[in-house]
């Protein structure tokens, strides 16, 4: 596939994932949309590395992998589902656009790594602003809406504590195969979960079905392995514009396709989220930027 289309491809797969968790629920229940989900993707997952040649590495390093990436997708998925009871399918891509915020942040106090410049800084402020515009939008709404939007922010945060815990692990395993070794961790315990909460539901309705499927042959089969290589073939900040436009775009498809409202104080949160972000990765380049960050350096220690 080319780049350009396995840059639509991951942008269009982004932006519609929310709205079929959503989907995937309906007459069912999250934990069976989540545990089949992760079940066909699995299977799937290992008949392409089968059909490729691949080996799944199963030493010491490699059990620990695929036990930190399938402990972080089992619990923040598990909140993501959970959380997508509660509020519009748009927030769950707002709310996880503060995952690369939150993932610099861990990594400069777990990988001791020196990346919180001044403008970072000012964005990861501006993110948080954004998080709080949407709490507060979540407590005006009937129901329980402001407890979607705290396990939404929980589920960012395992997420991003996950991806973190993997970086300091240094491993040269192919994201294929991380992936497929996270859900022979991971699919057990969602399965566990469904058997636990819920009885096999009576019937699957045709949109739950289909929801479930494009989830786990598009959103984990397809949707990881062109992330990684969109990231081997183009810079970082031209990847992580994916970031910046899929919010928005999951916002529009839950509103044209789900009837979902997008009132003021939503879009206000979500211009802080993507402003914030947008200065966390580019402001570097802006000139007013470069003389905070000497001013910064120069600062007494």
């Amino acid at each position: 596939m080319s780049v350009p289309a396995a840059y639509l491809t991951v942008i269009l797969i982004w932006s519609t994932t929310p709205l079929a968790i959503k989907w995937s629920s309906i007459g069912v229940g999250y934990e069976f949309g989540a545990a089949a989900r992760m079940f066909i993707g699995l299977l799937a997952l290992l008949a392409i590395i089968r059909l490729r040649g691949q080996s799944l590495p199963w030493n010491r390093h490699a059990r620990l992998v695929y036990l930190v990436s399938g402990i972080s997708l089992f619990l923040a998925m598990s909140l993501v589902y959970w959380s997508a009871q509660f509020i519009p399918s748009g927030w769950i891509s707002v709310i996880f656009g503060l995952s690369p915020l939150i993932t610099s942040a861990l990594a400069t106090i777990i990988l001791h790594e020196n990346n919180l410049t001044a403008g970072r800084l000012i964005g990861m402020l501006l993110g948080l602003a954004g998080l709080g515009v949407v709490f507060a939008e979540g407590l005006t709404l009937a129901g329980a809406a402001w407890m979607g939007v705290v396990g939404m922010t929980v589920g960012a945060l395992i997420h991003s504590l996950g991806a973190v815990l993997l970086q300091k692990l240094k491993t040269d395993i192919p994201a294929i195969t991380i992936t497929a070794g996270s859900l022979i961790v991971a699919t057990p315990a969602f399965v566990l979960n469904f058997v636990l909460m819920r009885s096999w539901p009576e019937q699957i309705g045709t949109a739950t079905l289909l929801s479930i499927v494009y989830l786990a042959l598009l959103g984990s089969t397809l949707g990881f392995p062109l992330y990684y290589y969109l990231l081997k073939k183009l810079n970082a900040e031209r990847v992580a514009l994916i970031a910046l436009i899929t919010p928005v775009t999951a916002l529009l498809v839950g509103a044209l396709l789900n009837n979902e409202t997008i009132n003021t104080r939503v879009w206000l949160g979500t211009a802080l989220i993507l402003s914030g972000l947008a200065i966390y990765e580019y402001g570097k380049h802006l000139r007013f930027a470069k003389k905070w960050q000497k001013r910064w350096n120069q600062r007494p220690l």
